[in-house]
């Protein structure tokens, strides 16, 4: 058993965790700690027969458990290991006995298919249901219907699947094939699906949907496309010997938004070549100028702000008045940043980050009257901008939490849900991928009020990130409690003075990485709760003389804080201390951190940290500024201010004392309770970890 394991099941025997989580939501109440904890350990294993066991030799293990809340699983892993043999009966019997289930939603799912692979269609019909959840599935459904003689209606039933921009799974092919046959998948509708598939810049679904054109001058152009979303430049060295025509300069567009992305001056220079030659039209025309202008404003190169200035106002998007802003800031033109603020879309000017830039500028510009009320205004949100501007005016940070109704969420109001019990029991055996499975079905179907409840209960079993993924909107952001959990406070905060570093930092720097999932994984192969390399950990483990075997060790959450902390450590000494620079690369690495600081060290941080390039890194280095604020009013009931977090670069930065003067946090009116005024909540997920350590 592993220790991460040893030490949840421990957790759960304490404070009578089990009564709250099984008594408030449905089965197995009357079990005491050590039952519950021998049916624990025979479950694996019998779960481990059924899984592999030619026969039924689960059943006679498995006596002693049909009161235990996983108990299905058992029977559903003996389904599916059969599942080739398997008839109707058995798996309509199961169905019935769980219905409304993610377990009868799995074994579902995975009877159709072997169904479609058998071609059984009859059966499949019997057992598919109008919710599919997969692409496979709904083109599986269409073949049995044709099967069966009920012709799918083309416009309803295929042509939607078929404008897809991504590819689609192969059995999609013989729909497509069929309506091809009945003439109803001609030119046009080709050409409609790689016009989105090159606009996604999938260059292989375009090179495999030109074969499917006929003509052959009609599949060259296609070809061409392909071409140039896979060798831009090569295509573009190619064009001025093509012919004009719609879809040559289709071609050419492609192209030249590609290949401004990595070279807008070898790009700039072949539009220049190719302008007179080609008679673009409005649209091409404005897509190749919006590409022009906006990706060398990406890397601020010179002349970027004038591109943007000059862009026709049909050719300019959100993006490129983003960009316009911080380019003007990055030249400190600060004339032409107020500009670029006015030429904003509505929407943006609401954005509490335009507000408060404006207002900045206006300081910049010696109008520092007309910056005030804006600064008033945004101060009162509790975010990155809203805490700065509250720096301003030297006011105290606005923050109105709201504490969960506390009644209702331990009594009565908590009705029985079994598929919460599952997922408790699973969260209690450390298999978090079920676990969150039965979350995930069991949250989509609750009130908003109930989902409350659950997070409170998760929260309450140490299942701290499906708080922070279930209260995302509306009064649940006021949850502060659930939402920006204390969770191993002794712990964290030991770490981090140990390590030299604020302990709010690193709460936030927890929160913003892995939003508490102590089994986050990144594309990027980061880890745990802090997200850390395998090979970073590794070296950090020497250091701190702890033992480290491999990767799946940084799944331990003691472990991962520790070496976590002594790397965030590591990274603010680059940089005399500083936690937002130390933010920045921690996101996204030391080398850019660098080449941003030599080309805008002269910034103020505030506006460098508009200026970063990286879209993640700017918003996570804002997230992690405001988070360290909230977490040093859990941590203390008030804050030390954000401004005396963001040093000026090459400034010393020490981490506050635990006495260090703090700003107070104010809630200006009373808030009810979040339970008497339920709003609607965005299901619970897996967490996206941000870019590797």
């Amino acid at each position: 058993m592993s220790k991460r394991l040893i030490h949840r099941l421990a957790g759960f025997a304490r404070g009578g965790w089990l009564v709250l989580a099984l008594a408030g939501f449905g089965s197995a109440a009357a079990a005491d700690d050590a039952q519950l904890a021998q049916q624990r350990a025979k479950f694996m294993l019998v779960w481990e027969t059924a899984q592999h066991a030619p026969d039924d030799a689960w059943r006679k293990l498995a006596a002693g458990l049909e009161s235990y809340p996983l108990y299905p699983y058992l029977e559903l892993a003996s389904l599916q290991r059969r599942l080739t043999q398997l008839e109707p009966a058995p798996v309509r019997a199961f169905l019935d006995a769980w219905p409304d289930s993610v377990l009868a939603q799995n074994l579902r799912d995975t009877y159709l298919l072997e169904l479609a692979r058998r071609r059984d269609w009859k059966n499949f019909l019997a057992f598919y249901d109008t919710a599919p959840r997969s692409k496979e599935l709904q083109c599986d459904a269409l073949i049995a219907r044709a099967a069966t003689g009920d012709t799918p209606d083309f416009a309803r039933d295929v042509q939607p699947l078929w404008l897809s921009k991504s590819a689609l799974p192969s059995a999609c092919d013989e729909v497509f094939a069929a309506a091809r046959a009945q003439h109803k998948l001609g030119a046009e509708l080709v050409w409609q699906r790689i016009e989105l598939a090159a606009n996604a810049a999938n260059a292989d679904l375009v090179g495999s949907l030109a074969a499917m054109l006929d003509d052959a001058q009609q599949r060259a152009a296609a070809e061409r496309i392909a071409q140039a979303l896979r060798e831009p430049a090569p295509t573009l060295d190619q064009a001025a010997a093509w012919p004009d025509g719609p879809r040559a300069r289709d071609a050419v567009a492609y192209a030249l938004e590609r290949l401004a992305r990595r070279d807008s001056e070898g790009a700039q220079t072949r539009w220049s070549k190719l302008a007179a030659h080609f008679h673009f039209d409005a649209a091409q025309r404005d897509r190749v100028l919006h590409a022009l202008a906006l990706y060398p404003a990406a890397s601020y190169a010179p002349g970027a702000l004038t591109l943007l200035q000059a862009l026709p106002a049909s050719a300019a998007d959100d993006a490129t008045r983003e960009w316009r802003v911080r380019t003007a800031i990055a030249t400190q033109d600060w004339k032409a940043a107020l500009d670029a603020l006015e030429h904003m879309s509505d929407a943006q000017q609401a954005d509490a980050r335009w507000r408060y830039l404006r207002a900045r500028v206006l300081v910049k510009l010696g109008r520092k009257d007309e910056a005030t009320p804006i600064f008033g205004a945004i101060a009162q949100e509790a975010n990155f901008h809203g805490f700065l501007a509250a720096d301003w005016l030297d006011q105290p940070y606005v923050i109105c939490s709201t504490p969960l109704d506390e009644p209702a969420a331990t009594g009565a109001a908590a009705r029985a849900q079994p598929g919460l019990v599952r997922a408790f029991e699973f969260f209690a055996l450390d298999r978090l991928r079920e676990a969150r499975h039965e979350w995930d079905f069991t949250l989509a179907q609750l009130e908003p009020r109930e989902r409350r409840l659950a997070a409170a209960a998760a929260t309450a079993h140490g299942w701290y990130d499906r708080a922070v993924y279930a209260l995302n909107q509306g009064d649940d952001l006021h949850l502060y409690e659930l939402r920006f959990p204390l969770a191993r406070r002794a712990q964290i905060e030991r770490d981090a003075h140990g390590a030299g570093i604020d302990p709010a930092w690193a709460y936030a720097i927890i929160r913003a990485e892995s939003a508490w999932t102590t089994d986050a994984k990144s594309g990027a192969d980061a880890w745990g709760l802090m997200q850390l390399l395998p090979g970073t950990a590794r070296q950090l483990a020497k250091v701190e003389k702890v033992a480290f075997s491999g990767a799946n060790d940084l799944f331990d959450a003691d472990l991962n804080i520790r070496l976590g902390t002594r790397y965030l450590a590591n990274m603010a000494l680059r940089y005399d201390g500083s936690p937002w620079l130390a933010s920045a690369a921690y996101n996204a690495g030391a080398d850019p951190v660098a080449r941003w600081v030599n080309a805008r060290d002269a910034l103020e941080p505030d506006f460098f940290i508009e200026t970063i390039p990286y879209k993640e890194t700017r918003e996570y280095v804002a997230r992690v500024l405001a988070f360290s604020v909230i977490y040093d009013w859990r941590l203390h009931g008030d804050a030390q201010s954000l401004a005396s977090r963001l040093p000026r670069i090459g400034q010393a930065y020490a981490p506050p004392a635990a006495d260090a003067p703090r700003k107070p946090v104010v809630c200006p009116a009373p808030r009810a309770t979040v339970a008497a005024a339920p709003t609607p909540s965005a299901p619970a997920g897996t967490p996206a970890p941000s870019t590797a350590k």
